[in-house]
């Protein structure tokens, strides 16, 4: 793909959105890190590079050493709740709500894109929003207690039978919430254009799920600083900071469905 100015590759992107009939967004870590949240994989300050996931983020050591995986959450959690949706997310969910983008599929559990206003948002990795008692299973709103969690860091525990409450987040070991998946992977599906944005797509089954709208003929956009597996794939390339670029996007995007100029 040749270089193009940032502006010209928006415009091209903008093209391409405004002739899709159906075009869904898929998002990772890097549209919140704008945000103020951590991501897990960057070469520099990625937590995987100071922490071993499997000792403080997998299903067996939540398990057998709870303590250890809350004392780990816990700076991560303060971050998720003082964070607010940043211009990128506010973006997708002007666009959703212009009918440009049917929704979004997102590996972040931040609960971002709902806040800044997105509807149809389906969370493969899961969210804050609620947690489950590991030995009754029955199901809590997190609303009220995760703040409490994130000042005194007091482990959260079943009014039932004082089980330990795990987040409805994903951990390393653990399947993922199916019926999400599967909806989420339909929606891909369906769509005629995927926007991939702040995702170096290299967590499965987010990673791939592309793959077979694409076969069929897709097109796709990627706006992400580090380059991926499917750059090579993308009708239009965009390497750069998605805070800047989304905004254009949308602008440029809802000018041209009001029959603004050009």
């Amino acid at each position: 793909m040749k270089s193009l100015a940032i502006t010209e590759l928006i415009h091209e992107a903008a093209a391409l959105l405004l002739q899709s009939n159906q075009a869904v967004a898929l998002t990772g870590a890097g549209i919140s890190t704008p945000s103020g949240i951590p991501d897990f994989r960057s070469q520099d300050s990625g937590l995987w590079r100071r922490f071993d996931p499997m000792a403080v983020a997998s299903l067996a050591a939540f398990r057998y050493q709870p303590e250890t995986f809350f004392e780990w959450v816990r700076p991560l959690v303060a971050s998720m709740l003082s964070a607010v949706p940043n211009p990128a997310h506010t973006s997708l969910a002007r666009l959703e709500e212009a009918g440009l983008i049917s929704g979004v599929v997102t590996q972040n559990i931040d609960d971002l894109h709902h806040r800044a206003g997105s509807k149809t948002v389906f969370e493969v990795h899961g969210h804050l929003r609620r947690a489950t008692c590991i030995q009754c299973y029955r199901s809590y709103s997190t609303e009220g207690h995760i703040e409490t969690f994130a000042e005194c860091g007091e482990i959260p525990r079943c009014d039932d039978c004082d089980g330990i409450l795990k987040p409805d987040i994903v951990l390393f070991g653990e399947q993922l919430p199916v019926e999400i998946v599967s909806s989420a992977q339909k929606l891909i599906d369906e769509s005629d254009l995927i926007l991939i944005t702040g995702s170096s797509l290299e967590v499965t089954p987010a990673a791939s799920m592309p793959v077979r709208s694409l076969n069929r003929g897709a097109r796709l956009i990627i706006v992400n600083m580090d380059p991926t597996y499917l750059d090579e794939r993308a009708d239009v390339l965009i390497h750069a900071d998605v805070v800047d670029v989304l905004p254009q996007l949308a602008d440029e995007l809802l000018n041209k469905k009001r029959g603004g100029a050009d």
